[in-house]
């Protein structure tokens, strides 16, 4: 589940009791909304298109069972943000290269906010990873990448943002779907309107759940009939987070990946996450651990190169996968991880990055493959998007050129080949 807003679109948490917010009995509905007309549309905001657009979208939203009390009262006030939509459209390209990313990620703060987290924390976290069989490093690791252990989870109103997104976002659909889930959450008396808050894509608490991974995986850790993972207190949505890893087959105890060392001549082809091969396998063919070793055998695993024959190295496992679930880019999956490692008293990467190098900008990523196409590897498709068609034309033209052929796509590939 890749998220957005965090890094993360796809978790989930488990709903409040009706007494919470009074959502689930009309009777209980402030201001008399409980008697509200089915008709009778919320108030005109400073925006008609938006006006019509919650008209329309009011009606979907009964039909789907929402009741006019819940919906008259998420929406009272609602406005057109802005600001949502600046966020929207001016996301910045990801140029980041994957160790300065992983840098701040995984810095010596938040490495040291997550020991002092897991220390503060360890009783509920000890109850999480036994109930779930969720590693508790791995659980702490996303809250410090999602909200810096709660720190930061956003104060943007949830409903306000969705609709904005929906209305006049570029993926109205995905949006429209996420306010009807939030509605249900809302309806379920999970939390209220005035308390939904999260970041400006929708994401909420302290592991930055989507409504609809909320609805899908939240759960109730401290049976107080509510899925809060709002609160101050993180307990539900640390379990929430584990219910959601468990559901994709996290394997407690078992490592997301290895640092590991490649043998001189390694056939770079035999790289990425298509080619797996048992550790044994692996070593065979020369790959050993930074002490030298071995790896350890945990089921089918695949040799992962972020940056190149330059950079680290892992043997990749499938609690690699399991965390793609919450977020597919690997620099999110690796951070994790290491985080995880780190705060469990690992020590940091053996080896270093190339970091003289940068990452290319879409107009170079678009460059690149016209002219790999142009000098005859076909990258299938100019899209600026590197896939696997484009590092095998990579891959290709560093063969024919006597390079590394690691397939990684460099800026010193791209001046090459100009």
């Amino acid at each position: 589940m890749r998220a957005v807003p965090g890094l993360l679109l796809a978790l989930a948490v488990a709903p409040l009791s009706a007494a919470a917010s009074g959502l689930h009995s009309p009777a209980t509905a402030t201001g008399g909304i409980a008697m509200s007309d089915p008709e009778k549309l919320v108030p005109a905001s400073a925006n008609p298109g938006l006006d019509r657009w919650i008209a329309g979208f009011r009606r979907k939203a009964l039909a789907s069972g929402i009741s006019a009390a819940v919906f008259d009262r998420a929406f009272r006030g609602v406005e057109y943000s802005g600001h949502v939509i600046e966020r929207d459209r001016n996301q910045g390209e990801f140029t980041k290269a994957i160790w300065d990313y992983l840098d701040s990620a995984v810095s010596d703060s938040r490495v040291a906010n997550g020991k002092a987290a897991l220390k503060r924390h360890r009783r509920v976290l000890d109850r999480i990873e036994a109930t779930y069989g969720v590693d508790k490093e791995v659980v702490t690791a996303i809250w410090g990448l999602e909200s810096a252990y709660g720190a930061v989870r956003g104060d943007v109103p949830v409903i306000e943002a969705l609709a904005t997104l929906a209305y006049d976002g570029r993926r109205g659909a995905f949006f429209e779907s996420q306010l009807l889930a939030a509605l249900k959450i809302l309806q379920a008396g999970d939390t209220d309107p005035r308390h939904m808050t999260g970041s400006w894509a929708g994401a909420m608490g302290h592991t930055q759940f989507i409504p609809t991974s909320y609805l899908a995986y939240a759960v109730d850790f401290t049976g107080d009939g509510k899925r809060d993972i709002w609160s101050d207190d993180p307990a539900d949505a640390l379990a929430s987070t584990a219910a959601y890893l468990a559901r994709f087959g996290w394997r407690r105890g078992e490592p997301w990946g290895v640092e590991v060392t490649l043998p001189r001549g390694f056939d770079y082809a035999l790289a990425g996450e298509k080619v797996k091969k048992s550790a044994a396998g692996w070593a065979a063919l020369g790959i050993r651990d930074t002490s030298g070793r071995p790896v350890a055998d945990h089921g089918p695993a695949s040799i992962l190169l972020p940056a190149g024959a330059q950079g680290v190295a892992f043997m990749i496992f499938r609690n690699f996968h399991v965390i793609e679930r919450y977020n597919t880019a690997d620099a999110y999956v690796i951070a994790v991880g290491h985080l995880a490692d780190r705060i469990g008293g690992a020590p940091a990467f053996r080896a270093d990055w190339p970091r003289g190098d940068r990452a290319l900008l879409l107009s170079e990523r678009r460059e690149l493959q016209e002219r790999l196409t142009r000098a005859g590897f076909s990258t299938q498709g100019i899209d600026g998007r590197i896939g696997p068609n484009t590092i095998a034309a990579v891959r290709a033209y560093q063969r024919a050129s006597g390079l590394v052929p690691d397939g990684y796509p460099s800026l010193a590939i791209l001046d090459r080949l100009r």
